[in-house]
């Protein structure tokens, strides 16, 4: 079903934008050598006039760039010479946890510019998974843009993918009054929810395979070649091998029934995109193993790498393979086996740590996900729609789900017309239109996701 050159095809998406640190390209004559953070002992800044991949960034006929760097972040601004008053502050995802921070262009740079739209982007202060900081980075991208430009803007839209969709939401909740719009794409709408499902993946497979596993609340030097050993006992109970198609056994076609139900419910095109995860490998230090495997919270003892404990949590998750009514026995074997694991810390109210998504934004929002994304999976859009209904902010979130098995695998008129919606939503006040994905039929519905999808993705299976 798929190639070793498809599935590196599918994964540019992630390698970009989702959490797989990719080297950096060595940098053009024409760039300058990163420079010591003034802010971040040990942290270096890249060259806000150049790309990652090393060559200059340069402005288009029609508009004007600024670049530089501020308190420890690069940061990139453009300005169209015929500008609409608005502006748009794009927020990046997750990179790793290196020590270089470095800047990019937000993927619609160009529609912004001929619609009128200034933008401005931050490297943030630091890389790792701090939410806080980027918000404070973007928002400081305000002040900095009227600064730099001698420019007010008029109205300001937030948008950030992946980790940036984190940083979104919780900035619109932050800073209630500094956003008209808000466009999340691919985004960790569920905070924490997110390490509650590689969680929810590994223990459930664990159980299904009959193999024993810890969750440390602080791994030691020597973990990960243990849980890689359990992995590998794993796996071919279930029928997964790194580096290509599962053939599943019995009980590995339990664990995939499982993880539909824990990464959004039973949708069309699951079973390509299962196999499309479980085929990717993972990242260092567990490149070995399938992708999901390398997500295990208990590699980290459940941080997310920055919170100041375990921010984890399945005590009381029901984990279903099926949608009867009442659980099968099946069902309930398996889940007297699973391992459960307590939190000893929980998503912030504030910056520090993971913040929390409270689900109650002040201004429209208008998302995008893939439903075949199991990184970061469909369910974090409807955790997100369940806490703005329960806010009674239902009406300002607007969710449309792609039918793509990669992460942020958006074309650009799927989030031109995102964006052109959301704008018209905050000029006339007109609800765009959106998908129900909170109601489980019509996501379970063979043609769940043609409405807004523009393109299709050969990975994906079925055709609208």
């Amino acid at each position: 079903m798929f190639s070793r050159k498809h599935v590196a095809i599918l994964l540019a998406p992630v390698l970009s934008l989702g959490g797989i640190e990719a080297p950096a390209a060595a940098a053009a004559p024409a760039c300058a050598a990163p420079v010591a953070s003034t802010t971040r002992p040990g942290y270096l800044v890249a060259d806000p006039a150049c790309e990652p991949n090393g060559t200059p960034f340069t402005a288009t006929p029609e508009s004007t760039v600024h670049t530089g760097i501020r308190d420890g972040a690069a940061y990139r601004i453009e300005v169209p010479k015929a500008w609409n008053g608005r502006l748009v502050v794009y927020a990046h995802g997750y990179r790793g946890t290196g020590n270089v921070v470095y800047v990019d262009s937000p993927s619609l740079r160009a529609h912004y510019v001929a619609e009128g739209f200034a933008w401005a982007a931050s490297s943030y202060q630091t890389n790792g998974y701090d939410v806080g900081q980027g918000v404070r980075d973007s928002y400081a991208l305000i002040d900095l843009f009227r600064r730099v430009t001698t420019k007010r803007a008029s109205s300001v839209y937030m948008t950030g993918a992946s980790m940036g969709g984190h940083i979104t939401a919780v900035a619109i909740e932050e800073h209630p009054r500094a956003f008209v719009g808000a466009m999340p794409v691919c985004g960790v709408l569920g905070d924490a929810e997110l390490f509650d499902y590689f969680l929810d993946a590994n223990v459930t497979a664990a159980a299904l395979a009959g193999v024993g596993v810890e969750f440390p609340a602080a791994p030691d030097a020597g973990y990960a070649d243990r849980w890689r050993a359990q992995v590998k006992r794993i796996l071919p109970a279930l029928g997964v091998a790194t580096g290509r198609p599962p053939v599943l056994t019995d009980a590995g076609r339990t664990w995939s029934d499982v993880v539909e139900r824990r990464s959004g419910g039973e949708r069309p095109g699951f079973a390509n995109s299962f196999a499309y995860w479980n085929t990717a490998p993972s990242s260092a230090p567990t490149a070995d193993l399938p992708f999901l495997f390398g997500l295990y919270p208990g590699l980290s003892g459940g941080t997310a790498g920055i919170a100041d404990g375990n921010l984890t949590d399945n005590r009381f998750t029901l984990y279903r393979s099926t949608d009867r009514l009442l659980p099968t026995a099946a069902e309930r074997r398996l889940n007297a086996k699973v391992l459960r694991v307590a939190p000893t810390t929980g998503p912030s109210r504030g910056l520090d740590g993971v913040p929390r998504v409270d689900g109650r934004p002040s201004v429209p929002v208008l998302s995008l996900h893939d439903v075949g994304d199991l990184f970061v999976p469909f369910s974090m859009e409807q955790v997100y729609a369940r806490r703005a209904l329960h806010n009674g902010r239902a009406k300002l979130v607007v969710s449309r789900a792609i039918r793509g098995v990669g992460h942020c695998d958006f074309t650009q008129p799927e989030l031109r017309q995102g964006f052109d919606d959301l704008v018209r939503w905050v000029r006339t006040g007109q609800r765009p239109g959106g998908d129900a994905i909170l109601n489980r039929r019509t996501v379970a519905a063979a043609d769940f996701g043609c409405r807004y999808t523009v393109g299709q993705r050969a990975a994906f299976g079925p055709a609208c």
